[in-house]
């Protein structure tokens, strides 16, 4: 396990993310951004919200800094530029620990609070967003397919296919 394997699997990661705004959420009605769902966080744009602040939070922890202030709730006005600026912030910040990262910084416990996470190892939790984040753009995927958009795979070995 080293930090250059992490920094590829970030890479897909940061890629999947910026081709899911670029191919389906840019083009999205304002209606169909907000438009409710019944499942996880509700919206596409909730659950791009969700994403991002998750992302925040957990590269916050491993830095023991506070994250940036939350995306505030729909207000009923678009706001896809305020919140592609805010991603493009959390994706500098987990950049710039990445760029930082030694290899022996994957087998430490960084995190102080909250008091549940004291004990996850670097490389858990690097692990863990990046899952987290490809469950919630498959949710986001299939809403947009609801939606009649039609969608493609973001699975890795693609990204791996494209990158070798």
């Amino acid at each position: 396990m080293n930090v250059e394997a992490f920094r590829y699997f970030y890479n897909y990661h940061f890629a999947e993310n910026r081709s899911l705004w670029d191919r389906y959420i840019a083009p999205l009605t304002y209606e169909q951004f907000v438009q409710e769902a019944a499942y996880s966080h509700g919206s596409v744009r909730e659950q791009l919200v969700h994403l991002i602040d998750v992302d925040d939070i957990w590269f916050s922890e491993l830095q023991n800094i506070e994250p940036f202030d939350p995306i505030p709730q729909a207000t009923g006005q678009e706001d896809r530029a305020t919140i592609r600026a805010h991603w493009d912030r959390v994706e500098q910040k987990m950049r710039a620990y990445l760029a930082d990262l030694q290899d022996e910084m994957l087998f430490t416990k960084p995190i102080q609070e909250p008091d549940e996470d004291q004990n996850l190892i670097v490389w858990q939790v690097l692990l863990h967003v990046v899952n987290h984040a490809t469950d919630h753009r498959a949710q986001i995927l299939r809403q947009l397919n609801d939606l009649g958009v039609e969608t493609v795979s973001q699975d890795f070995i693609f990204h791996v296919y494209d990158h070798p």
